[in-house]
């Protein structure tokens, strides 16, 4: 039985004192924001949500959440996903061996890499579709997490703006010249700093013969309050676009974000 295995046997769940428990009360409405995204996430980027160095240290806090999981499965008599299976390493993106306890297949370890994935993407898609995860978080008197965290959002807000970058500028002048990128045909015409009446420029509209598509570019440079300004960027771009087109008897198809 390796290490990670007996942690998940031990873990107690999230209803105590240690600090793996209050870590994991911390973790879960991150997982539960992840479980409505569709997405699964990194323990690496998951510990630094939680402000934990070492990712490893996950071991007992993941299996404290499954342990929790399987204790409101029986209690609610109703089939609770293992919604820790979300957590996965981001070079094999399969979650650790141990998960094989919450998975009822104890042998996760010794399977193949393509078993493992099957397993692991059955396990993904009962905890996209799961409809309670709001109740769980309620009955263990829980809130839910933000889409984007408060910090990144405060940063966001304390842009005060500066020039564009070089990174900047070359992805936008790529992504105009190629439409591709985005599912568009070549023949697309493209218009880099794009003017709105409401003052905003998109960073590249693109015009075929039917719609109109604004992309808003963020290089590789960019920090996640800048791609989290750009999300709202997106919001309200197409919002002007498509107010700004209807008066011309046009329609907007969409606005993209567009990182590298």
């Amino acid at each position: 039985m390796t290490s990670e295995r007996k942690t998940a046997n031990v873990a107690h769940s999230i209803h105590g004192s240690s600090l793996y428990q209050e870590r994991a009360r911390a973790a879960l409405p991150l997982l539960v924001r992840q479980a409505h995204a569709h997405q699964p996430i990194f323990y690496s980027d998951l510990a630094s949500e939680l402000g934990m160095r070492n990712p490893r240290n996950l071991n007992f806090v993941l299996g404290s959440i499954g342990q929790t999981m399987m204790d409101l499965s029986k209690s609610s008599k109703e089939e609770v996903p293992p919604i820790q299976a979300l957590v996965v390493n981001k070079a094999t993106g399969l979650p650790g061996e141990g998960v094989g306890l919450w998975l009822q297949e104890r042998s996760f370890g010794a399977l193949s890499k393509k078993q493992q994935r099957a397993l692991v993407d059955a396990a993904c898609l009962s905890i996209y579709t799961y409809p309670n995860w709001e109740r769980v978080l309620m009955e263990l008197s829980h809130r839910a997490a933000p889409a984007i965290p408060e910090s990144v959002l405060k940063a966001a807000c304390d842009f005060r703006g500066g020039g564009e970058s070089e990174a900047h500028r070359s992805f936008k002048e790529f992504v105009a010249t190629n439409p591709k990128t985005v599912g568009l045909s070549k023949l697309a015409r493209s218009t880099m700093e794009y003017c709105l009446p409401s003052g905003d420029r998109i960073d590249v509209l693109f015009e075929p013969p039917s719609e109109a598509v604004g992309v808003e570019v963020k290089a590789a440079v960019s920090d996640v309050a800048d791609i989290a300004r750009g999300l709202f960027q997106c919001i309200k771009y197409r919002a002007v676009l498509e107010a700004y087109l209807a008066s011309r008897g046009e329609r907007a198809e969409r606005a993209l974000y567009f990182g590298s």
